[in-house]
């Protein structure tokens, strides 16, 4: 398996830090990426499993934060994928309504089959994403900005034409049994199927970072997309690759919601914007690219879900999930960098030993 560690800039662009055959040891293993938010997620796991008590322990409290990974973390694999590269996304937050309300419309409103409206649900996420990539690479303006026009952007449509197409801005959607059990229902009357879609996306996610030499050119671009160039490594047709994947899966959750609800809304969804980040960033995924994991983006997520949702089990006030995710957000920074500048450090010694 190829590793995910941190690489120096100027060999980014060349190879991933040689893998080992041994068995790692501790020192090898707490230099990993997702060590930050293994311990982050042991320590929110603990605290409210004390505080929270049986309810939080139960199968409907591990139903709520799952269904709450789940839908956020079909989101953060794409987005940690783009910001490995070096890249940002914030247009899911508009993402989401727009696919949700094009499923609702064209197959709520029009009465199409819900197969067309599925479809073009997830038409408009990968041109949205390939509208995101060109502008990025085309016009070298940073991706904030790029993806943050594109937010305001995709909302303002997606609000004009629902008031122009239907006359409102929520629209009601009743799918067929086969698109209900595959897409937007309840297994046990608890958990989301959207938990299956996750754990499929996370095999993908995974396989394309590890085992293919799509993850040698991700890390590489995100280590030094200059050298990654010079080296023959595709970057233009990657990053938008890489924004169209990230569009596609908002678009899934957009409509998955649509399906689940019965219905679909403008506003829905602004909050994955910060979200996935803060995610993918517990995850142990630099922002400045280069560095991170599948497994520790899915760690992240898991984490954000268990306060998001923990907070409610206990006898706190709701109003402090903020203040916790906001102080667990510094927290993962601090030790990212801790454990980033062990890696190379760790990487550093192992070239002059194997030179020597």
């Amino acid at each position: 398996m190829k590793s995910e560690t941190a690489m120096q800039p100027s060999e980014a662009a060349i190879a991933p830090l040689a893998s080992r055959s041994q068995w790692p040891s501790f020192g090898s293993l707490v230099r990993r990426p997702e060590m930050g938010s293994v311990i982050g997620l042991i320590a929110v796991f603990v605290f409210f499993s004390i505080f929270g008590g049986e309810d939080f322990l139960s199968v409907g409290g591990a139903a709520s934060w799952l269904n709450v990974a789940a839908e956020l973390g079909i989101i953060a694999l794409p987005v940690g994928l783009l910001m490995i590269a070096g890249q940002l996304d914030l247009s899911v937050g508009s993402m989401v309504p727009a696919s949700s309300m094009t499923v609702a419309i064209i197959s709520g409103h029009f009465h199409a089959p819900i197969i067309v409206g599925v479809l073009a649900s997830l038409g408009l996420g990968l041109v949205v994403g390939f509208v995101n990539g060109l502008l990025v690479i085309r016009t070298r303006v940073p991706s904030f900005v790029v993806t943050l026009a594109t937010l305001f952007a995709l909302a303002g449509l997606t609000l004009g034409l629902s008031i122009i197409l239907t006359g409102s801005t929520s629209v009601a959607l009743k799918s067929g049994p086969i698109a209900k059990l595959l897409l937007g229902d309840y297994i046990g009357g608890k958990f989301e199927v959207t938990l299956f879609w996750w754990i499929a996306i996370v095999a993908i996610v995974g396989y394309i970072l590890n085992l293919s030499r799509y993850g040698n050119w991700i890390l590489a671009v995100g280590g030094d997309s200059v050298s990654a160039r010079n080296a023959g490594i595709p970057t233009d047709r990657l990053t938008i690759a890489l924004y169209m994947g990230s569009g596609l899966c908002a678009a899934f959750v957009g409509l998955s919601q649509a399906i689940l609800y019965n219905s679909a809304q403008v506003a829905a969804g602004q909050s994955f914007i910060f979200n996935s980040i803060i995610a993918v960033v517990v995850g142990g995924v630099l922002l400045t690219g280069g560095y991170g994991s599948v497994v520790g983006i899915v760690l992240g997520t898991v984490t954000f879900s268990v306060v998001n949702q923990g907070i409610f089990y206990t006898g706190f006030n709701a109003n402090w999930a903020s203040l916790i995710i906001g102080i667990l957000l510094l927290l993962a920074v601090v030790m990212n960098n801790t454990f980033r500048n062990m890696a190379l450090t760790y990487a550093a010694r192992t070239k002059t030993r194997t030179r020597s």
